[in-house]
């Protein structure tokens, strides 16, 4: 089954606006590349300052080998000016898709 990373990222309030535009910009930045299944940002809603960056690759060495491209230049690997970060802080989580249900048709 499919893997999940899930980004972390600590982001105060007066820079939420400057993340969510960021990721609308990218805007198939990683829908092309090989192995990768979904994305998803997750606004906090209420007593948190935690965005989610939800990822599903088809296995981990989709993901790494999407890290190591055109992830690296994503993730501010490129050489050449930066914007400040809107994130103060990123954790990386991973997971192994065990279980999943998706919606009956019928």
């Amino acid at each position: 089954m499919s893997i999940v990373k899930i980004n972390v990222l600590t982001v105060p309030e007066e820079q939420r606006e400057t993340l969510e535009k960021r990721f609308a910009a990218r805007a198939g930045a990683v829908e092309g590349s090989d192995g990768f299944e979904w994305f998803e940002l997750l606004r906090p809603v209420e007593g948190t300052d935690t965005y989610l960056v939800y990822t599903r690759w088809r296995t981990e060495e989709d993901f790494q080998r999407w890290m190591a491209g055109r992830g690296e230049a994503a993730h501010g690997g490129e050489q050449g000016e930066k914007p400040r970060p809107a994130a103060t802080d990123a954790t990386l989580w991973s997971f192994e898709v065990v279980q999943q249900a998706a919606p009956k048709q019928g």
